[in-house]
């Protein structure tokens, strides 16, 4: 009787805290929460086709920091992380990213990068968007714009939307139509 009770009463326990759990409780992974930016990219020259950037690398401006997934990649598309305290997001697009030791490999002192890198800025106007008790609040992003900084050598020819200024609310489509 005693080892009943030792098993039981823990059983009864979890029992009681898992029918106390609404469905409000739990996050789902399939919730949407904050969006990213979605764009894809295409040939300037036949705009219906993709067209993959090779060793495409995508960073923050004033960040160190390299998108885990975009760190000398062959892409087709990205996913951008927009600043939710911000107005604005600026990121440094890389096309052909290397870099270059300067024929010295053992002095990393005198190396560069080469490639060609484009620097677009996103402007956007938040707002606060209520999911779910467990999940709290999601941002979305509305009217957005997207501009080139022109450095004399592009490789990004345009950006176009694809949503009509829709608010970024989920990554299910393209936001953006990138043509290079």
């Amino acid at each position: 009787m005693k080892k009943l009770k030792i098993i039981l009463i823990p059983v009864l326990i979890l029992f009681t805290i898992f029918l106390s759990c609404e469905r409000d409780d739990l996050c789902s992974d399939d919730t949407s929460t904050t969006a990213h930016l979605y764009m894809q990219f295409y040939n300037s020259a036949n705009t219906e086709n993709l067209k993959n950037v090779l060793n495409f690398r995508a960073q923050g401006v004033d960040n160190d920091a390299v998108l885990s997934d975009y760190d000398v990649v062959t892409a087709n598309s990205v996913y951008l992380p927009l600043k939710t305290t911000e107005t604005s997001t600026q990121f440094k697009l890389h096309n052909d990213y290397s870099i270059n030791d300067n024929g010295t490999p053992d002095d990393d002192t005198d190396d560069y990068v080469d490639g060609n890198e484009d620097i677009i800025t996103i402007h956007y106007v938040t707002k606060l968007e209520y999911v779910s008790k467990a999940c709290g609040y999601k941002t979305v992003f509305e009217n957005v714009t997207i501009s080139i900084e022109d450095d004399g050598d592009k490789w990004i020819d345009y950006i176009l939307s694809t949503t009509d200024n829709e608010p970024i609310s989920n990554e299910d489509e393209a936001h953006f139509n990138l043509f290079h």
